[in-house]
């Protein structure tokens, strides 16, 4: 064969150069197609739920209870013949605190805030206290928590009969 000859495709190259192409074309636009019903799609939210029902008054003990912190993000704090529902979020920047019962304190890994076991600021940059959610008994005697409702200490909310439970 000639030189000039074999720098021809044959048909059966040629063929088999279009095939991949059109494979390849098919597979980019079922792409861009699998990403755009994507796009479509809406998403889920997995964040807890914003009430939930804690258990009876009788199950907690004087102090800090951490069963609700990670699935809830809620300490339940029963001292002074009050049980109550604190966030766990920070008032500075928003980290998690961590209890420390050898010192009966929150404190912030952050920045350094710290609060009392009743949610009062008292060392770090937090600018406020720690906050309080709706805790109420529901007709079976169960505490709920509802986080939609929130009571803040410094705007005088901790007196208000729904921010803790008598015990």
């Amino acid at each position: 064969m000639s030189e000039e000859t074999r720098q021809q495709l044959n048909r059966r190259e040629f063929f088999s150069f279009i095939t991949v192409g059109w494979v390849a074309f098919t597979a980019a636009l079922a792409g861009l197609g699998s990403l755009a019903f994507r796009f479509t799609y809406p998403n889920v939210n997995f964040e807890p739920e914003m009430d939930f029902v804690a258990g009876f008054p009788t199950e907690y003990e004087n102090g800090v209870d951490e069963r609700w912190k990670n699935g809830f993000g809620v300490w339940m704090v029963k001292q002074e013949g009050k049980l109550v529902a604190l966030s766990n979020i920070c008032t500075h920047l928003g980290c998690v605190p961590n209890w420390l019962p050898a010192e009966l304190k929150f404190k912030c890994p952050c920045h350094g805030s710290g609060y009392y076991m009743s949610g009062i600021n008292f060392e770090g940059p937090a600018p406020r206290p720690l906050e309080r959610y709706k805790i109420s008994l529901n007709s079976d005697g169960k505490i709920v928590v509802d986080k939609t409702k929130i009571f803040r200490y410094e705007m005088g909310q901790w007196d208000h009969p729904d921010s803790y439970i008598g015990v």
